[in-house]
């Protein structure tokens, strides 16, 4: 299309229209106080502007999950604690009912007072954080175990799962935060389980057997040994997770300062741009009036 107005007409019309498009990008900058509002205002950033933004939501979601699991985690080493201290009574208290002096009544005595222990333990082996058994392992829902004083092994079966509960950090790497209560209080290896344990001593104890007492009563120091390695566990599992917090703390300031550097507008260069493009459209104006003016008559006379 051809142009039908004079040179210095268009020059003047195409400055306008450049003028107005600064002073629109300055007063949009300065209403949003962003800098990038649309595409077409930097389009070679806006690749970098969405990675970092999709960055920083990954970022603020691993800070979440974390902030969930802290909560189990610490529970889970609180309990673990009370377990570790609830073994030391059982030790304690099978040291009393072992010795060659405890009488037949006394020892019985004992065995109620460990039964209890034992309760105690299930009791924390059911341990709950906003609705979902920690020990449980994924089947989070069942409680793991149930306690019938009047059975001969008053634990039941564990009722949950293996566990696969991992949590993921910032830098994309995973660890394992959570045991099952099979694994610290029902290890599959007699050796190490907590219930077996307590109610091997418990029977011996009420059947007044020495040799079944001094027998009950030696394995307990390993039981406890790998009680504290669970409890162990669990102050893995902290350091990690408040590792991972720190990180992603970390990660979320940078990623939201290079957000800010790229899409943030200055709000000074903002002013002096909506004022240069004022002033210039002014001296444009200015300038036009005194365009001279020529018309047909002009060129007839």
């Amino acid at each position: 299309m051809v142009s039908s107005l004079q040179p210095l007409t268009q020059e003047f019309l195409n400055n306008v229209n450049r003028i107005g498009v600064e002073m629109s990008q300055a007063q949009t900058q300065l209403s949003t106080g962003l800098k990038v509002n649309v595409v077409s205002d930097s389009p070679d950033v806006i690749s970098p502007l969405l990675q970092a933004q999709a960055n920083l939501g990954s970022a603020q979601q691993v800070t979440s999950n974390l902030g969930m699991v802290s909560t189990e985690v610490n529970t889970g080493e609180q309990s673990m604690e009370t377990a570790v201290s609830l073994m030391d009574q059982v030790q304690t208290l099978s040291a009393e009912g072992a010795t060659s002096t405890q009488t037949a009544a006394g020892r019985v005595d004992i065995a109620q007072q460990l039964q209890s222990v034992e309760q105690q333990m299930v009791g924390l082996a059911n341990t709950s954080v906003n609705g979902r058994y920690i020990f449980a392992g994924d089947t989070d829902q069942a409680q793991p175990y149930t306690f019938d004083a009047t059975q001969p092994d008053p634990v039941s079966t564990y009722q949950g799962s293996a566990s696969t509960r991992t949590i993921q950090s910032s830098d994309g790497t995973t660890f394992p935060v959570a045991l099952t209560a099979q694994q610290i209080f029902d290890s599959a290896d007699p050796s190490t389980n907590v219930f077996t344990s307590i109610n091997n001593m418990v029977t011996a104890l009420n059947a007044n057997d020495q040799t079944a007492i001094t027998t009950a009563n030696s394995a307990l120091p390993n039981v406890a040994t790998y009680m504290n390695s669970q409890l162990a566990f669990y102050g893995t599992a902290q350091d990690a997770v408040t590792a991972a917090t720190s990180s992603a703390a970390t990660l979320t300031t940078q990623l939201q300062t290079q957000i800010a550097g790229i899409q943030d507008a200055d709000e000074t260069q903002s002013i002096l741009n909506l004022t240069q493009a004022q002033t210039e459209q002014q001296a444009a104006l200015q300038s036009f009036q005194q365009i001279p003016r020529t018309s047909l008559f002009d060129y007839l006379a």
